[in-house]
């Protein structure tokens, strides 16, 4: 190692400049935030006045990109999608658990799912899956801030807990009573309990879009980081959108920057890559690119529940970030993608949760055209109408819906999908009488009235008495 990478100077007392491996520059780091105690909150009425729309405004400040050298996905789906949805049997919770692991594939890039505990049967299905003896996901809970709710999590062998510790003064002062001074000093106790237990705690920075970044965020944070480095256990920071106010604009300011609160908290606050993770919500329709960018600015972790379930609006879908992952790594690291599609079928055949059918990469429909041009491109060329090789990657081929706009290209496709799908070496052109009977047919429907697409089983009815000896290659 040359003798530059090891440059440490210290100016003076408050100020020290080094090295630094990450950037391959010499850094000053001379920002201490201390924390900022007020008798009354701060509720940021230029932003947040609750009559309007909040805004978003810009301080032309931008922070560098800085990848972590590994990215992975936690898992909330048991504890805050569970909240938005009809409670989990064990069993539903155990299945779930096992198609995560196989979709996370051998490196655990699913690296871990949040659990209740707090019923007889959620710690029944805890129980189930640790039997079933995964490395990933690794088990992790959410707990109150009770020293009977640590003992609960340690007799049940889990090594890291969900605390939650709201920082905005939203929560501080309005919903608790507290000060910034007296909330962060039961927050510290909090987490020295659970370091003290030997419990990996893992502080749910709740709202931190509206919380005070320099005020009280960040020296909390810098305090929390320095309990854990006395107690040898690294302390995790989950910063959670809660409203879904993040914004990943360049420029923007704090406190709904993504990027400037990822920066933050690594380069003044202190905090490694693999302690932050980012927790979002769909509010403002921004939930995946702001885990994206949490990503892109510094969190190894992005926080998520299978197809996106949870309070309000919804949680970071997985399944989206799964392929976020493929798409900024350039690789799946091995992850079992079709199993997203696997996913999907068992929350609408097993636990009777309808996917809206646009839903990308998992709704019924996302990837079916009913446009007759697109329909004729995709018979010509697959790419030209579908965003990747979905039976490959998500064992989902493009399919075709017929209607009044489906025309001949599209019968032609449903059909020659059918066959496909029946392995039947035969393709049957857009030209043929048989697509023309088809559409004469389809077309007197709608010319009589009707509004709603056709199904498979009344196209197969038409195909019956058109071509009877090709439907019975295709029916089912």
């Amino acid at each position: 190692m040359s003798d530059n990478k090891i440059f440490s100077h210290s100016i003076n007392s408050d100020v020290k400049v080094e090295f630094s491996a990450a950037t391959n520059l010499i850094e000053q780091s001379s920002y201490r935030y201390s924390l900022q105690e007020r008798e009354t909150p701060n509720l940021q009425r230029y932003l947040f006045d609750y009559d309007s729309v909040p805004k978003v405004s810009f301080n032309h400040r931008y922070v560098p990109v800085q990848m972590p050298d590994e990215i992975w996905i936690t898992d909330t789906t048991f504890r805050d999608g569970q909240q938005s949805t009809s409670p989990f049997t064990a069993k539903q919770i155990t299945d779930l658990f096992k198609l995560m692991h196989k979709l996370g594939g051998p490196k655990g890039l699913i690296r871990q799912s949040e659990f209740f505990v707090y019923t007889e049967k959620d710690r029944r299905a805890l129980a189930e899956c640790q039997d079933l003896g995964y490395r990933f996901p690794e088990i992790t809970t959410w707990i109150r801030a009770s020293q009977k709710d640590f003992e609960l999590v340690k007799s049940l062998g889990i090594k890291e807990t969900g605390i939650l510790v709201s920082c905005s003064d939203y929560h501080i002062y309005n919903k608790m009573g507290l000060t910034r001074k007296s909330a962060m000093d039961k927050y510290l106790g909090v987490v020295k309990s659970a370091l003290d237990m030997g419990i990996r705690p893992r502080c749910h920075f709740e709202d931190i879009t509206r919380a005070d970044f320099y005020g009280f965020v960040v020296p909390f944070a810098e305090a929390l980081r320095q309990l854990g480095e006395e107690a040898g256990i690294p302390v995790k920071i989950r910063a959670c959108d809660t409203m879904g106010y993040g914004v990943n604009y360049q420029g923007a300011a704090l406190p709904r920057s993504v990027q400037g609160i990822m920066y933050g908290l690594n380069h003044y606050a202190g905090l490694a890559p693999e302690q932050l993770e980012w927790h979002g919500h769909d509010d403002f329709y921004k939930v995946v690119t702001n885990a994206s960018t949490a990503w892109l600015y510094g969190a190894s972790g992005v926080n998520c529940s299978l197809l996106g379930i949870g309070e309000r609006t919804g949680n970071c879908p997985l399944e989206a970030m799964v392929i976020e992952y493929a798409s900024l790594r350039g690789t799946t690291d091995g992850m079992d993608l079709p199993v997203i599609t696997e996913i999907a079928e068992y929350f609408e055949r097993e636990i009777g949760y309808k996917i809206p059918p646009r839903t990308p990469f998992v709704g019924a429909n996302f990837n079916v055209t009913r446009a007759g041009i697109h329909a004729d491109g995709l018979m010509k060329d697959e790419e030209i109408y579908n965003i990747f090789n979905t039976g490959k990657l998500l064992n989902r081929p493009a399919r075709v819906a017929i209607d009044v706009h489906s025309g001949m290209a599209g019968i032609a496709l449903w059909l020659n999908n059918r066959l496909s799908d029946k392995h039947v070496d035969m393709w049957v052109e857009k030209q043929s009488p048989i697509i023309a009977q088809m559409k004469a047919r389809v077309d007197e429907q709608y010319d009589a009235g009707r509004t709603t697409s056709m199904g498979d089983e009344e196209l197969l009815s038409l195909l019956k008495t058109i071509a009877p000896e090709i439907w019975e290659k295709v029916k089912d």
